[in-house]
């Protein structure tokens, strides 16, 4: 079940039989310009699991998070090679439409922020736009409990969202991409500028959604990833024949393992906080 970051070891790999794979990440490179950010990554993302990609600074986590709905499209200079297989289709495929796709692929952001709307507004918003045609009121209602922050907000929907406390405007942040019906949701960093109650309120939501989506989760608390993460991805930097450094994957493991018993000297000094 657990795999170094190698063309070769890749087809060795095996999910659980009842574990469908949503991303196949086969050869994944990035680019900055021409500098070479995070090189050949390999893995398999299975479904309605929380996976959590852990490491150092700079060693490629969010670079790859973006990579899954694209959102590296919007930073200048920003250029992707290999394959990410998202079901059936090559999300760098020139025909897949990347609007569509974030609608499947939603993304909580680091930092809130909610739209400078009313709570119903923030909720309600995207879906009108794309030509929802069901009830919106029941849309609103249902993201919002779904998100676990209904009763605290019912009764003042026509409020701004940037009212709410910092734990509560990320909630809302969640209960918007739920509200697109997203297949996978991918979040960076979801609770690094919260404090520890409104942290323990969005790790407990996330383990209730992973009934129902695929959560991929860059954090940089390896005890958040023990507490909700079912595998848990880590990476690291080297330093190529120029002496740049680059970010690259060492190792993925179910995250119990990987804690554990890692299987990699370097993962194993970073989880022991011999660096990092």
């Amino acid at each position: 079940m657990t795999y170094n970051n190698s063309k070769n070891q890749l087809n060795n790999v095996t999910l659980n039989p009842e574990d469908n794979a949503v991303f196949n990440v086969e050869g994944v490179k990035v680019y900055y310009g021409s500098s070479l950010a995070l090189v050949d990554v390999y893995m398999k993302i299975p479904e309605k699991q929380i996976i959590a990609f852990i490491g150092p600074s700079g060693c490629g986590k969010s670079t790859l998070l973006r990579c899954f709905n694209r959102m590296n499209d919007l930073i200048t200079g920003a250029r992707v090679e290999g394959r990410l297989i998202y079901r059936d289709r090559n999300v760098y495929d020139p025909n897949i439409n990347s609007v569509k796709l974030r609608r499947q692929v939603g993304m909580v952001f680091q930092k809130p922020n909610p739209f400078p709307k009313s709570i119903y507004e923030n909720i309600a918003f995207g879906p009108r736009a794309n030509g929802y045609k069901g009830n919106l009121d029941e849309l609103v209602e249902n993201s919002l409990r779904r998100a676990a922050i209904w009763d605290e907000v019912k009764d003042k929907l026509k409020q701004k969202g940037t009212a709410l406390s910092g734990g509560q405007q990320q909630r809302l942040c969640i209960a918007r991409a739920i509200a697109m019906k997203p297949d996978v949701l991918l979040m960076d960093e979801p609770c690094s500028a919260l404090d520890p109650i409104s942290t323990r309120q969005v790790e407990e939501l996330c383990l209730e959604l992973k009934e129902q989506y695929t959560i991929i989760m860059v954090t940089h608390n390896m005890q958040q990833a023990t507490r909700v993460a079912d595998w848990t991805a880590f990476f690291n930097t080297e330093t190529d024949q120029h002496s740049k450094r680059r970010g690259k994957l060492v190792e993925f493991s179910p995250t119990e393992q990987i804690f554990n018993s890692p299987q990699t000297k370097e993962a194993a000094e970073y989880i022991s906080g011999r660096f990092g």
